[in-house]
């Protein structure tokens, strides 16, 4: 099943009178601190917010506070000038060491001298820490999402009204929220540089495997944060032998040196007549080398996880085994095939099934995943711009019920 919708309902009125009176951020708000302290994923959603914020005045410099993780991104958006790395203690990461490291940011976001803040957030978490932490670096005009009234917090108020008010998908929200203080753009896609030197050391690691650096290759990415959104190794090993059947491609598999085991078992689960097609390559991939890969991909075949959001951002074709854990973190304009199994416990924001069944996941066929696999390399291969801004002007395909 590939369709997922975001039901946008009317703005609750009540939330409208609530919220602050908003005015464009003019050409004095030069200096901007953009707040995600989250993941790879969620900081390359926020791209075309970013993106917006830059380009709706002139001169603007726009410095990113995320976690550690997130960091790793910052040399490769082109719209970000500094980053500064932040394990936040009321995020999921590791927190900072000490409420010492806390007041130590403070300062140093005091002395950044910001013209204003935007908090970027999920539906499910609180602005208001960040907004009090930036409330006390002295930084004048704070915008965010905020369900509960922030009072002096927040300059420019955005009411939350998710999920009771409808879902939107990651990216629509956030360019939602700078749309509020006049900050749009009409190229929407997510945004992610990769370099050359990325490329050329991808090309000699390929090479040196008798893999072809220009391909083409399927990647799968097996891997995950949450264990509620693995589809089972097992049914990726089938995967990948149902590719081997069909293609003479290579088939290129990728995680983290953590994830190696993982990596094992989806090849002693492909069987001895694909084992010779598939290459290891976890846990030797540097950040730049691993975002030409897939780049350069026929097709990513994944789990929703920040890979499907790096494709997105290169116009990859992506298979995303999407957990029905949360609605909003599809792929964005680019080819895809998003697959599931409906459950009636869907949307259950949980790292770990809470049924212990899986069924969102382990309900799709091995078969069903590696048909869409092929289906979108053929679609590909066909004499067509990579970029296709008529095709790709919807954000993601949705999913129905």
């Amino acid at each position: 099943m590939s369709a997922l919708p975001f039901t946008i309902l009317p703005v609750l009125p009540q939330a409208t009178e609530r919220e602050s009176a908003f005015c464009a951020w003019g050409a004095d708000v030069k200096r901007i601190l953009c707040v995600r302290l989250d993941r790879l994923g969620d900081i390359l959603m926020t791209t075309p917010a970013i993106h917006a914020l830059r380009n709706s005045a002139p001169g603007r410099h726009i410095t990113l506070l995320t976690s550690s993780v997130g960091a790793m991104a910052a040399p490769y958006l082109r719209d970000v000038d500094e980053v500064i790395a932040y394990d936040a203690p009321w995020h999921g990461m590791t927190p900072s060491a000490s409420a010492q490291a806390d007041l130590a940011m403070q300062r140093r976001l005091e002395s950044g001298r910001f013209d204003a803040a935007v908090i970027f957030t999920v539906y499910s978490q609180s602005a208001l820490p960040a907004a009090m932490l930036c409330y006390l670096a002295g930084i004048p005009r704070r915008l965010a999402h905020c369900r509960e009234n922030p009072y002096g917090l927040l300059t420019d108020w955005v009411c939350e009204i998710e999920p009771h008010g409808g879902v939107r998908h990651e990216v629509e929200r956030q360019l939602a929220l700078v749309a509020k203080i006049g900050a749009t753009c009409t190229d929407t896609r997510m945004r992610f540089e990769v370099d050359t030197r990325g490329r050329d050391a991808l090309a000699a690691r390929l090479a040196a495997r008798g893999i072809a650096p220009s391909g083409p290759w399927f990647v799968i990415h097996p891997g995950a944060s949450a264990p509620s959104r693995r589809y089972p190794p097992e049914r990726f090993g089938e995967v990948a032998a149902s590719l081997a059947r069909s293609s003479t491609w290579p088939i290129l598999l990728t995680g983290s040196a953590e994830e190696a085991p993982l990596i094992r078992e989806v090849i002693a689960n492909a069987g001895p007549a694909a084992r010779a097609r598939l290459h290891d390559l976890s846990g030797i991939l540097s950040i730049d080398e691993f975002a030409a890969l897939i780049e350069s991909a026929t097709v990513l075949i994944t789990n929703n996880s920040g890979p499907v959001h790096l494709a997105s951002a290169l116009a990859t074709p992506v298979v995303d085994l999407y957990a029905l854990t949360n609605p909003q973190h599809t792929p964005w304009q680019t080819e895809q095939r998003v697959l599931f199994h409906d459950v009636e416990c869907r949307w259950c924001y949980r790292g770990v099934c809470p049924q212990g069944h899986h069924r969102c996941l382990v309900g799709v066929p091995a078969e069903e995943v590696a048909a869409a696999a092929l289906e979108l390399a053929a679609i590909r291969a066909m004499p067509s711009p990579r970029h296709a801004d008529a095709d790709r002007a919807s954000a993601s395909a949705p999913i129905t019920f």
